[in-house]
């Protein structure tokens, strides 16, 4: 991957977490609910999704520059390893405490160095 590509990996990473605050507000309104999340299968699907390509995007990024600053960049891309190869040990606890607290952050961060 080219250098030139990180702009469009943070990109990827911005679409990724407005489809899961759009998923959210679809089934929550702007209460977010953790038993309405575990009741939706279908909900926790296309997060753990989305945060699949936000961890892949982030190891693109990180192959590419790996000395870019990205906060949590590695625990990012950790995720994406453990939602896609421990997909039968997940914790819903866990993947809901990173929506509810990291999303917004991490979206912040992004837009930023987005410009």
């Amino acid at each position: 991957m080219k250098q030139h590509d990180i702009p469009k990996c943070l990109v990827d990473i911005r679409t990724s977490i407005d489809a899961i605050e759009e998923f959210l507000s679809e089934y929550m309104g702007e209460r977010r609910d953790f038993n309405v999340y575990m009741q939706n299968s279908m909900l926790r699907s296309a997060v753990e999704r989305k945060l699949e390509i936000i961890g892949e995007a982030t190891k693109r990024i990180l192959q590419t520059d790996p000395e870019f600053k990205l906060t949590n960049a590695r625990k990012i891309v950790d995720l994406r390893n453990r939602v896609i190869h421990g997909y039968d040990s997940i914790s819903h606890d866990a993947i809901w405490a990173i929506v509810v607290k990291h999303l917004s952050p991490l979206k912040a961060e992004v837009e930023k160095l987005l410009g």
